[in-house]
């Protein structure tokens, strides 16, 4: 593989790019010189109302929250603050940055912070001005291998170095707790234990993200050891508050194993908890389903034989300091020796649909079950009246199997654990599910291809570079709370609570191209709404109908329907887990930004953790790529960059500054370098030898393309690598400047500079996946970023001719592009054409492309679902004639054909 580094593609290319247009990159320096606002124009920006995304007034906040705003071009230079008030006028200490721009250097996207400590209120006003500042800011310093974090309520060390990812957490001078690490345990045998190994997290570097005045965030990496072994790397995010006594933990780690021999058995987060007082003041809290709450101490005092009295009884019972034992019933005082301490706790979610908590003296005892139940709040608490530690994990029982350990709480130390997979659950087995079926050849791999559309080939089924993040949280409280308080944590570990600007203000703001929010003002478009909204329920409440949670499953949907079994087809090749097929991943955020409903934002938002992390590949030769849908998520041996695209991501890092999301986007700038290891053509074009030709790839200019400059154009707008900026430039005029564009056949690509080689004989190659990985969607930001008629000519020229005839085909490229599929998809192809020509003709066909439902759903179609019972199903089950591809096509087009061409409706 060639070694073209970044800085010298740049040196090559950057003098053409400049020449090419006409406007400036948005680099993080060069935007602010850039920007061309004034003064008057951004004190004269009105305010705007945030509010929560649940509605309402959360009880409470997990340490506090962080958003995204979006501004029109040339609102905002990127040194401008801002000022947060309640809707009474309050100020409330809000921390603010940029993290997008728009070409001319003016702010696209701000994100803000607010402390869950500070002023609380069902609605908010942002705007230009003075930020308020918190009464005790959190300071973040750094002395010798340490760096500390004091929020002004708990103070938080991290060490440089060694096996605490965590080196202690206290509440003024009391540790809550110490020695926080990574645990992980592994097995050489999947269906019995075999050998047993454990491993613990070493950590390589700290780093200080942001240091305050209002949140901190340090991010903690590493791998988990033992002996000379080192494996499942790890990054793990810790983010803090001013004036709050919580710390969210953002974790990720990266398999790296050999599935055939390395078979995680534990995977968990560990601190050790410092005990004080007397058993009988020593609390243990479980949040059940809802607002439930288990809680107990360890010794228990109340039902015994011989009562303590009603005062000590109900202090206990409330997790406060119990009176004097000398003013006790003086039959229970004596003998509170024989009264068993039950040290070790554990509650352990194995499936989606039960729970259960269990309990013992020490080790070496048996476990007595406590009680169960179907869905727990995913925190447990331990502690006394003079403090203790919550400790939590968010899509608890979604993300089965996990559990929340307690040990060791009769001793002067005890433990807590969130084991993000429970040792109880048995091994991760992540071997491929059948031994080839005999699939040799490229001829036996497509045939069979075409029987379970899985797209087999031996070694490529492997999960070697695929990972998870999960988000916990942690309250360092000063003493035991009460059951309501408790409830309250727990609600809010399980949905974080999230500020959101309204959709009318995103769409005014000009980002994510062509959309507008929900209209119902004449009958026709109310009726494609409520087609829209039913669509988006049924597939968002198949998630819970068909059980579709677990560590690597949660998040993802099915591709296809059997109507025969009344089951998606979880078991059939290519049919199952979507793995963003046909852009699902759009389909739902845009939802999300028409209607503001926060059911659309959550169901996108886990999508987007899966997505992210499970269907691509973090490590190894197939960094920066994702595999096609299959029965596994890893399973497909199509490994593409349709699939890790970025632009499936962009939605939910703009709209909370999610800093995971963002290192995923920015690795994705390189992936145009998979090129050079895999041949995405390779049983097309046959066996031959792979010696690629950095100047002269096969990255085709539709499919791949749209995908790589969707990564492009994240970084570019985020004011990262300047490299972005001039690919994503190149390419686009260069595809521009081909004969037929974005339809041209025998295309190659240079890899140092991004653009395609010219050519100057017409010839097509057209494909009905061309455009539906994003492609649409980035050429109609782009066109509206830069200012080049070329690219935009040749543009709306593609997106008229997809679904012309075929003279129309012929006369513009010399040949019919033939029987093209996804009709009903390239609708909004035909809109945008619609739009930016003034062609009344046109908009009128792309409604009628809409309503004819080619590939999709044709206006008579039944959205309706039917409810099916009794033997013929497991469970009672909702079934609609939808498919997740054919849902997420008509979502795009409607969206954008009602965006676009409304008015001709």
């Amino acid at each position: 593989m060639a070694d073209i580094s970044r800085r010298s593609m740049l040196v090559t290319t950057a003098a053409g790019a400049a020449a090419a247009l006409t406007f400036r990159g948005a680099t993080p320096a060069a935007a602010q010189a850039a920007a061309t606002v004034t003064p008057a124009e951004v004190n004269g920006h009105d305010p705007i109302t945030l509010k929560w995304l649940e509605g309402g007034v959360p009880a409470e906040v997990t340490g506090g929250t962080t958003w995204g705003v979006p501004w029109p071009r040339g609102a905002f230079a990127p040194d401008q603050q801002f000022t947060l008030t309640t809707e009474a006028g309050a100020q409330v200490p809000v921390q603010s940055w940029p993290i997008g721009y728009w070409p001319d250097g003016s702010v696209k996207w701000t994100a803000h912070a607010v402390s869950g400590a500070g002023p609380r209120a069902e609605t908010y006003r942002l705007g230009a001005g003075t930020a308020a500042q918190p009464a005790e800011p959190v300071v973040v310093r750094t002395e010798g291998g340490k760096v500390s974090v004091d929020t002004g309520v708990i103070t938080v060390v991290f060490e440089r170095g060694g096996d605490h990812v965590v080196k202690s957490i206290s509440r003024g001078e009391t540790v809550i707790a110490r020695d926080g690490r990574l645990v992980a345990s592994r097995q050489d045998k999947a269906e019995e234990p075999g050998r047993i190994e454990s491993f613990t997290g070493r950590v390589s570097s700290v780093q200080v993200e942001q240091e305050g005045p209002v949140r901190a965030v340090v991010k903690v990496e590493g791998r988990h050891k033992k002996g000379r072994r080192e494996w499942l790397p790890f990054t793990v995010r810790f983010y803090l508050y001013a004036g709050s006594d919580a710390v969210r933990v953002v974790h990720t780690f990266v398999y790296d194993g050999n599935e055939n021999k390395d078979f995680v058995n534990g995977l968990g987060v560990r601190f050790t908890v410092p005990m004080r007082g007397e058993p009988h003041d020593r609390h243990v809290r479980f949040a059940g389903e809802g607002d439930g709450v288990l809680a107990e101490a360890v010794r228990g005092i109340t039902g015994l034989r011989r009562d303590p009295g009603a005062a000590v009884r109900q202090a206990q019972y409330q997790g406060r300091a119990t009176p004097d034992p000398a003013t006790w019933d003086q039959r229970v005082t004596t003998r509170l020796h024989w009264i068993p301490a039950w040290g070790d706790y554990r509650l352990s979610q194995l499936n989606a649909h039960g729970f259960e908590i269990h309990k013992r003296t020490r080790e070496g005892h048996s476990w007595v079950r406590v009680d169960g139940g179907r869905r727990a709040g995913g925190l447990a608490y331990l502690g006394g009246p003079t403090g203790g530690l919550a400790f939590g994990m968010r899509n608890f029982w979604q993300l089965h199997p996990t559990e929340l350990e307690i040990t060791g709480a009769a001793s002067d130390e005890a433990t807590a654990t969130v084991w993000m997979w429970s040792p109880r659950a048995g091994a991760m087995d992540l071997r491929f599910y059948h031994d080839g079926l005999g699939q040799d050849t490229y001829p036996e791999q497509l045939d069979a291809l075409e029987i379970t559309y899985e797209d087999y080939e031996p070694g490529f089924g492997t999960p070697y570079g695929v990972a998870r993040t999960t988000e916990l949280t942690l309250w360092a409280l000063e003493a035991t709370p009460a059951s309501e308080r408790f409830a309250q944590l727990a609600a809010a570990n399980a949905t974080p609570p999230l500020l959101t600007s309204p959709p009318a203000h995103n769409h005014a703001a000009g980002v994510f191209g062509s959309w507008a929010p929900v209209d119902r003002s004449v009958p026709a478009k109310a009726a494609i709404e409520d087609k829209l909204d039913l669509m988006h329920q049924y597939h968002r409440e198949q998630v819970d109908q068909r059980s579709w949670y677990g560590f690597w499953d949660y998040g993802d949907v099915m591709h296809s329907y059997d109507g025969d079994r009344h089951v998606w087809r979880y078991d059939v090749g290519g049919y199952a887990w979507d793995n963003s097929e046909l852009s699902t991943d759009l389909w739902l955020w845009y939802h999300y930004l028409r209607t503001g409903d926060a059911k659309a934002f959550r169901f996108a938002e886990a999508m987007t953790r899966h997505t992210s992390e499970v269907d691509m590949y973090h490590l190894g030769k197939w960094r920066g790529l994702g595999t096609r849908h299959g029965i596994l998520h890893w399973a497909d041996s199509a490994k593409q960059v349709r699939i890790s695209n970025a632009g499936y991501k962009r939605f939910y890092y703009f709209l909370t500054a999610d800093e995971r999301i963002g290192d995923v986007m920015h690795d994705l700038i390189d992936s145009d370098r998979t090129f050079l290891v895999l041949d995405p053509g390779r049983k097309l074009d046959g066996a031959g030898t792979f010696d690629p030709d950095p100047k002269a790839l096969g990255v085709g200019q539709t499919t791949d393309w749209g995908s790589l400059a969707m990564a492009w154009l994240a970084e570019w707008e985020r004011g990262g690598d300047p490299i972005a900026r001039t690919k994503l430039i190149n390419g686009a005029t260069t595809i521009a400047a081909l004969p037929n564009g974005w339809v041209q056949a025998g295309v190659t690509y240079n890899l140092a500079d991004g653009r395609y080689n010219p050519m100057t004989e017409k010839s097509v190659s057209i494909g009905s996946l061309s455009s539906v990985f994003g492609l649409i969607e980035v050429m109609t930001e782009l066109i509206g970023l830069i200012d080049d008629q070329a690219v935009k000519a040749k543009w709306i020229e593609f997106c008229r001719l997809y679904n012309g005839t075929r003279a129309e085909q012929e006369a513009a490229t010399g040949a019919y592009w033939g029987s093209l599929n996804l009709r009903q998809a390239y609708s909004r192809a035909t809109a945008y054409a619609a739009r930016q020509l003034g062609d009344q003709t046109l908009a009128k066909r792309a409604w009628q492309e809409l309503r004819t439902g080619h590939a999709g759903y044709p206006d008579n179609h039944a959205f309706g679902s039917r409810r099916v019972t009794g033997p013929a199903v497991l469970n009672p089950v909702d079934e609609a004639d939808l498919s997740t591809n054919a849902s997420a096509q008509y979502g795009l087009a409607a969206f954008q054909c009602l965006a676009l061409v409304g008015e001709h409706i």
